[in-house]
Parts: C-alpha cells; structure tokens; sequence
C-alpha cells in the first residue's frame, strides 16, 4: 500500500479538484441546504464522467479502480459537496457485478440516473436510505434476497442534522436481483465500500476543519494577541490533525485491501470508517469550540463542518452496534453480546 499519489492519480485529481471548486464552493453549499443536493452540480459532474468511472468499460464505465473512486471521495469531504457520488458508486458496482447487462446500466453509468442503497438488512417495512430523496434506483436486502425499487419521484427528505438527502423508502413490490450467499456476499463489501469511502470523505472533512480552525486562529485577537499563539490551541489542533493523519492512514489501508480483495478488507472498512467517524467529529468540534460563539453562527462555515461530521456517519446507523459487529468480526466463535 502506498499512500503518495502517482503522477496519473495526482491528475485525476487536480481535473475533481477543479470541479468541486468550481461548482461546489462553499456558497453553493449553502444555497443546497434545504435539500442537500445540488441538481446543477451533479450535472456537471456527468460532463466530468464521475458517476460511472469507477464501473466496468463492458457496461459504458471508465474502468478505474476503488482507489481512484477515493481520491474523489477525499475531495467530496473537503468540499462537503451536495453531490451523493459515494452512494451512486457503491450501488451501481453493486449492479454491475451481479448484473454486467442490467437494462439499468447504461443511465447510471452516465449519470442520468441516480442509485443508492440501504445499509442495513431490512428488518422493517420501510428503511432509510442516504441519497433516498433523489436516487432513482435503491438497493436493499432482505430475507438473504437483494432487491431493487424505483424512486421515480423522488421522495421528500427526512429532516437531519447534517442538511444530508435521507429518505425512507419501502421496499415491497422491488425487483429480487439476486439472493442466497451470492446476494449476501455483495451486499456486504458493497456495504464495506461504502464504509472506506465515507472514511475518507470524512478524513478530507476533518483535515479541512482544522484549515479553517488554523486560519481563524491566524486572525482572531484575544488580550491583545493572535489566539494561535496560545499553547493549548496548539496543542488541540496537533491533537486534532494527528487522528486525521491516522485516519488517512487506515482509511488508505481498508481502500486497498478492499480493492485487492484482501483478508480482513470487511474489518479494516469498518475500523477506518468508526476512526474516522471519531476523527472527523473531534477535528470540527475543536475547530468550532476555538471559533467562541462564532463556531454556532450560520455565517461562519465551521458549523456546515461539524454538522455534516456528526450527521454522515449516522447514515450507517448505532455506532455501538457497528463497535460489535467488527468485534464479532474478529471473535466470531466467542463474540461480542
């Protein structure tokens, strides 16, 4: 595993850093709250290719791997973009390796048509999905079976804290795709994928709240001097950055294996994505703390920081129950209770 980009990787990601600062800068982010989706972003983010980069050339992808899906991730973070590019392309790989001739295919790849998923099996009738207010296609599993549902209208938005497009959908009536250990073994590293690549998206968040943290510091006067001067500042901000450093770390690590196939890919997913998930929220919260009241106030973007830090690992659900499921993971004969 290595964590420096080649000279390809750093292309790529120059050509989606462009993107995200052009068409998702931090005014259009705002201007998105309502519905946390940008419908213009995500159209220029068609022209670019991205939502079918990361599927197979066999059925109209770009071919590129999950490590390429992660440096776009890591800037989706930074950027907190209102765009659900993590959630369409763990779904659409999903379609893709059960199904390489879905009738599907061709619109997500292009992005014209949106996909999500639910990320736990299905226990009740209804379930909620990120992205579930503007995907077009969602995933569940239920009952060992994978099954697909239309969202041709879109539903209307659970409110949260993080501003995000949640919504809950039932799945009665969806098409059964596949089923049985085939169907549970692709749902769950779809599921692992998701994990990674929101470790990530979070790692780029917390590194960015600790940017604006520091400047701010550079420029807020307190007793006649610049508060970046005071020792315990400092030390909360080397504290803050070293976790994303390591979440960086872990987060690269779970990509790889994942994208190897690798021993322990599952595990490790999980493991970047609690660590990161704890990295994140701590880097935002020092952030705003060291902001005064002024971290609380609408106008100062640290607050978009920290609620998106608090609200997108809850997609996921109870993190204590994530906690067990990587224990049970780790001590399946004896297991976690």
């Amino acid at each position: 595993m290595y964590l420096r980009l080649s000279p390809d990787e750093e292309s790529i990601k120059d050509i989606f850093d462009s993107f995200f600062d052009t068409e998702c800068s931090i005014e259009r982010v705002r201007s998105s709250e309502d519905s946390g989706f940008d419908a213009d972003a995500w159209q220029r983010f068609v022209e670019t290719g991205g939502p079918g980069m990361c599927l197979p050339e066999i059925c109209g992808g770009g071919g590129a791997d999950l490590t390429t899906a992660a440096i776009v991730a890591d800037l989706l973070g930074r950027y907190v973009a209102p765009i659900p590019f993590i959630e369409h392309v763990v779904a659409t790989r999903l379609i893709a390796s059960l199904d390489q001739n879905n009738a599907d295919l061709p619109q997500l790849a292009t992005g014209e048509l949106i996909a999500s998923m639910a990320l736990q099996p299905l226990s009740e009738s209804t379930e909620i999905v990120p992205a579930g207010a503007v995907a077009n296609r969602i995933i569940g599993f239920r009952g060992g079976e994978i099954i697909v549902i239309e969202n041709a209208n879109n539903a209307s938005p659970l409110r949260n804290t993080a501003n995000l497009p949640i919504a809950r959908h039932s799945f009665d009536g969806g098409t059964v795709i596949a089923s049985g250990d085939k169907a549970r073994y692709w749902y769950q590293k779809a599921r692992s994928e998701w994990q990674a690549l929101m470790a990530v998206a979070l790692t780029g968040l917390g590194r960015k709240a600790v940017d604006i943290g520091v400047t701010y510091a550079k420029e807020r006067y307190q007793f006649g001097v610049l508060i970046g001067s005071f020792q315990g500042i400092q030390h909360g901000f080397a504290s803050a950055i070293t976790n994303i450093e390591g979440s960086h770390f872990l987060s690269s690590r779970a990509i790889a294996a994942l994208q190897e196939n690798a021993n322990r890919g599952e595990q490790l997913a999980g493991m970047a994505f609690l660590f990161a998930s704890e990295a994140a929220l701590n880097a935002a919260a020092t952030s705003l703390q060291y902001h005064g009241g002024y971290g609380f106030a609408e106008e100062y973007d640290v607050q978009l920081y920290y609620r998106r830090a608090k609200g997108w690992p809850l997609q996921l659900g109870d993190p204590g129950l994530e906690y067990q499921r990587i224990a049970n993971l780790y001590l399946p004969k004896e297991g976690v209770h």
